[in-house]
């Protein structure tokens, strides 16, 4: 026997969810799997709880650059009060209130690993036996990445931190070493010294941190961990790494004494959740990123759909999110006959990131670098965010730069980039700017309010 839906979802993260909810709201009936907790990575052990991690650091921080205020603080959070209020905000990994939420909406939940076994047919290993839904419209597969772990000698035997160790740990360790300088490396490494690890100690393959944003960005963010005591290694070559007596790590380096701490955290990138989904079923290669077209469906099959980092076109909460309403909506609009919704062109040039670290690095577009690599006729502005007034009445002594890359033959923007305390709710405008492609002209009637950090437009927009 088997139960019928109209859709079924497999995977609960934030994709898998906003499509849930958009589908549900088109009155159609929605199975939703979920092999572990619903909200996926990003909510239980990644972005969310990360910036939990990393707030009340930077609050304290933030609020350490104001005469008046700075010499009434503690000199450091308190680390025990942090990771509680982080569990508060993870709902301790119960998921059981998001499961009614669903329930009560009209969604069937099925706890269990979903896979495929043949067109519109999943079935659902779940702890009391296997489960056959079958779907009339179709699949959407939500299920998205899990951490790279790149291959080191004894790294895998070591059994490292990834993203869930490094979030879900009840207390700081003594120290740690942090193979990779992306995102999620130096959020990390930052929250866990603010947190009160007393070594922390970041291995960039690099010879740079963060090579593919503008200069300065990397710059910024270097000076800021240096200060916090955060040593950073540059063009590191990680050749081995192996548990000591004692429960310590020791992490070999090409040409140098080997480091050892506490704990190593890995964060070299992701790869897809592919594995395992039964898509050899219906002839597509498993174990890789799903290719997808501009609704969202695997090539070849009209009724199965791949959103969020599973197809690997944008490996970011928000735009599985907005996977999401593409794939929701080209459902809706198939079962009554009308044509889909499409994704639009913007997802390729208009993605935008926040590094939550201190200083933030808010981006969104192109480079100069990378405008010039794909042959456009591009220059760059470049202003002192520590000049704007706004500014300054955050910090004393603000500390901050933001650039656009300008497309001259359009004389449009096609990316920005904000790096400071206090950037990341700059992004948006800058991300419908290069989304719209609206033209400097235009901009330059958006006056910005006094006085706020957005005030850093007006020297943009004259360059």
């Amino acid at each position: 026997m088997s139960e019928q839906f109209d859709v079924i979802v497999v995977g609960a993260g934030p994709g898998g969810e906003d499509a849930t909810a958009a589908l549900l709201r088109a009155g159609m009936s929605v199975a939703l799997v979920e092999r572990e907790l619903i909200g996926g990575e990003c909510f239980n052990w990644a972005c969310v709880p990360s910036k939990a991690m990393l707030r009340a650091g930077n609050a304290l921080h933030a609020a350490q650059r104001l005469p008046g205020a700075a010499a009434r603080l503690a000199p450091q959070v308190d680390a025990l009060a942090v990771l509680a209020h982080r569990d508060d905000i993870v709902l301790h990994h119960d998921d059981s209130s998001e499961v009614e939420r669903f329930t009560a909406a009209g969604a069937a939940f099925f706890r269990g690993s979903g896979r495929l076994d043949g067109p519109r047919r999943v079935v659902l290993d779940a702890a009391d036996g296997a489960v056959v839904l079958e779907a009339a419209h179709g699949v959407i597969l939500a299920t998205g990445s899990v951490p790279r772990i790149p291959d080191i000698r004894g790294l895998a035997e070591a059994k490292p931190w990834t993203n869930r160790e490094a979030t879900s740990a009840v207390a700081p360790p003594e120290s740690l070493v942090v193979i990779g300088a992306g995102p999620v490396a130096l959020e990390l490494a930052q929250a866990w010294r603010s947190l009160g690890t007393q070594h922390v100690t970041v291995l960039s393959r690099a010879a740079t941190l963060l090579p593919r944003h503008e200069p300065f960005a990397g710059d910024l963010v270097a000076e800021a961990l240096d200060e916090a005591g955060v040593s950073l290694h540059f063009a590191a070559d990680v050749r081995a790494v192996s548990r000591v007596a004692g429960g310590g790590v020791s992490v070999e380096l090409a040409g140098g004494a080997p480091l050892t701490a506490a704990e190593v955290l890995v964060a070299t990138g992701k790869r897809s959740s592919s594995a395992g989904l039964g898509l050899a079923t219906v002839g597509v290669a498993e174990g890789g990123f799903i290719e997808v077209r501009s609704d969202m469906t695997v090539p070849g099959h009209d009724w199965l759909y791949a959103i969020g980092d599973v197809n690997g076109r944008a490996l970011m909460t928000h735009q599985a999110s907005y996977h999401a309403r593409i794939a929701a909506a080209a459902i809706i609009a198939r079962a009554a006959g009308a044509e889909p919704e499409m994704l639009d062109e913007a997802e390729g040039r208009a993605v935008p990131q926040v590094i939550f670290t201190d200083p933030q690095v808010a981006s969104v577009g192109l480079t100069l670098a990378h405008a010039r690599e794909r042959r456009l006729r591009a220059r760059r502005v470049e202003a002192d965010l520590g000049a704007v007034l706004g500014a300054r009445l955050h910090a004393d002594g603000y500390r901050g730069r933001a650039s656009i890359t300008i497309d001259e033959d359009s004389d449009t923007i096609v990316g920005a980039t904000f790096v400071g305390q206090d950037v990341a709710d700059l992004l948006h405008a800058a991300t419908i700017a290069v989304a719209a492609r609206v033209p400097r002209s235009e901009l330059r009637h958006a006056i910005p309010s006094f006085p706020t950090i957005s005030e850093i437009w007006l020297d943009l927009l004259v360059g």
